[in-house]
C-alpha cells in the first residue's frame, strides 16, 4: 500500500487518475502517512536490490595503501551507471569498518580511507557525483583533481534543484544516496570486515546524506553527519534556490529530499559536528534534525568550526564515538539534563572544563556573534553551572573531558520582546 502511494505521488499521470492528488501540500501529507505506516516502503528506493553486494570492476590508482573500484549502481536514463570509490583495510579479520561520503565539491578522498585504517578499521569512500579521480591525484588530498566518468550518474547535489521534473529514479539525491547504502552491502561483504559493525559518516552534503541514509539503511550501527541536516527549505545555504523554482518545486524536492522526511526513521546512535555560524546549514535548521531521530543522540557544537572537507573529517569525537559503538570504547561523555545555568552529564573520563557558550545576537544564524565563559564543575555531583548572562539571546554547554573531547549540550533560545520566530531565530 505505501509504494503504491508513493508511486502515485511521483508519477503525474497516476497521480490524478488513482488519488487525484493536487497539491505538493498534499503531496507532503501523503508521503509522511506513507512513512508512518512503512518506512521503507514509502521511498523511491528499491532495498532488495541494494542491500546485495553490487558487481565490481577494479580501477587504476596512483594512491598507495587502497584499492581503486568502480561497482554498479542504479540506472540513469535508463543506462547502468557505476560508481568510484576507495577502500582499504588494515591487517586483520573481521574488523569493523565505516562509509564516507564527501560534500559539496568533493569526490572519493583515499586520505579519508587512509585515516580510518590507521584507526583500525576497513573503509570505503565513493563518489556520489559521477566523477573520478583524474591525472595528479594526491597533489591535494581534500581537493583532487577529478573528471567525469564515463558510466557516471547525474551530476551532484544543488543541480538537483533543476531536476524537479525528471523521473525521480533519475535524479542525484536518489543516485547518491543508492550509492551509500550499495557502498555499505559491498564493505559488508569483505571477509575482513564484520557485517554487524559498520558506520556511516559525511561532510556537509555528505552529511545531509548520511541523516537520509540513517532514516533507511537500518544495518548501520552508528551515524555521524558533519555540517549536513534537514529543512533546507527553512534555513539554508539554499533558500535562494527554492525561492527561485517556486513553491510548487520546492514542496515537491523537499518532500522527496529532505532528511526531515527520513530522521524520524533513524535508531541508531548518532553524533551531530557542526559549528556554531555554520552558513549552509544553519543552527536553526541542526536544532529540528537533531530532535527527530529516535536513537540517542550526541552533539558536539563547536564555536565558529570552519566549513571544508578536512575540518570535517578531522574531528576526534568521531573517532570517539564509533570506537565507543563500534569497538566497545570508552563512550563519549553524555548530557543527562539541562536547565537555565546548569548541565547534569555523565562521563568515563573527568571532565576537565566546561563552558557556557552564548550569543546576544538576534537575526541570522551564521551572522551573530558567540562569547564563553567558564562555568564551575561540581565532579561530585556530576554537573557544571554558569549564570546566562543578560541579554544573551541563546546559550549552550560545551564539556571538555581529559582527552580534549567535546560534547555540547542543547542549543537553548531565550527570544527578545518583540522577536518573531521563523528562519534565523
Amino acid at each position: 500500500m505505501a509504494s503504491e502511494f508513493f508511486r502515485a505521488a511521483c508519477e503525474p499521470e497516476v497521480m490524478v487518475r488513482k488519488i487525484a492528488l493536487t497539491s505538493c501540500v498534499a503531496f507532503t501529507a501523503l508521503m509522511s502517512f506513507a512513512l508512518s505506516i512503512h518506512p521503507r516502503a514509502a521511498t523511491p528506493w528499491d532495498f532488495e536490490a541494494l542491500e546485495q553486494a553490487p558487481k565490481v570492476y577494479e580501477a587504476q590508482t596512483q594512491e598507495p595503501g587502497v584499492r581503486a573500484l568502480y561497482f554498479e549502481s542504479v540506472p540513469y536514463e535508463g543506462k547502468p551507471t557505476r560508481v568510484f570509490a576507495y577502500y582499504g583495510a588494515p591487517a586483520g579479520k573481521k574488523l569493523p569498518a565505516m562509509v564516507l561520503v564527501h560534500g559539496g565539491g568533493g569526490t572519493a578522498f583515499a586520505e579519508w580511507v587512509r585515516i580510518w585504517n590507521r584507526r583500525g578499521y576497513a573503509a570505503i569512500a565513493m563518489d556520489t557525483c559521477g566523477y573520478e579521480p583524474d591525472k595528479g591525484e594526491g597533489r591535494n588530498q581534500w581537493n583532487p583533481p577529478k573528471r567525469r566518468q564515463p558510466f557516471g550518474g547525474p551530476e551532484g547535489w544543488d543541480a538537483s534543484f533543476n531536476t524537479t521534473d525528471d523521473p525521480v529514479t533519475d535524479q542525484w539525491p536518489y543516485h547518491a544516496v543508492a550509492a551509500v547504502i550499495l557502498a555499505h552491502s559491498l564493505i559488508r561483504s569483505f571477509p575482513e570486515v564484520d557485517p554487524k559493525r559498520v558506520g556511516v559518516t559525511g561532510i556537509s552534503w555528505g552529511g545531509y546524506l548520511t541523516c537520509i541514509v540513517s532514516g533507511v539503511d537500518s544495518r548501520f550501527r552508528c551515524a555521524a553527519p558533519v555540517y549536513g541536516c534537514g529543512f533546507l527549505g527553512e534555513d539554508s545555504a539554499w533558500v535562494k534556490d527554492f525561492n527561485r523554482i517556486g513553491p510548487e518545486k520546492a514542496k515537491k524536492w523537499l518532500s522527496l529530499w529532505d532528511p526531515s522526511v527520513y530522521l524520524p526513521n533513524a535508531k541508531m546512535p548518532m553524533l551531530w559536528v557542526s559549528g556554531t555560524n555554520d552558513s549552509a546549514y544553519p543552527l536553526s535548521s541542526l536544532r529540528k534534525s537533531y530532535d527527530l531521530p529516535r536513537g540517542p543522540c550526541t552533539l558536539t557544537l563547536r564555536l565558529r568550526m570552519p566549513h571544508s572537507h578536512p575540518d570535517g573529517a578531522l574531528p576526534e569525537e568521531i573517532a570517539a564515538f564509533a570506537d565507543a559503538i563500534l569497538k566497545r570504547g570508552v563512550p563519549l561523555p553524555r548530557v543527562i539534563k539541562t536547565s537555565e545555568g546548569m548541565v547534569e552529564f555523565k562521563s568515563a573520563r573527568p571532565i576537565v572544563k566546561v563552558e557556557l557558550n552564548f550569543t546576544k545576537d538576534e537575526g541570522p544564524w551564521p551572522a551573530r556573534k558567540w562569547e564563553s565563559i567558564l562555568a564551575r564543575i561540581d565532579a561530585k555531583g556530576h554537573r557544571a553551572s554558569a549564570p546566562v548572562p543578560a541579554g544573551a539571546r541563546a546559550w549552550y554547554f560545551n564539556l571538555f573531558d581529559a582527552q580534549g573531547l567535546i560534547v555540547s549540550s542543547e542549543c537553548k533560545s531565550l527570544p527578545g520582546p518583540g522577536v518573531k520566530s521563523g528562519p534565523g531565530i
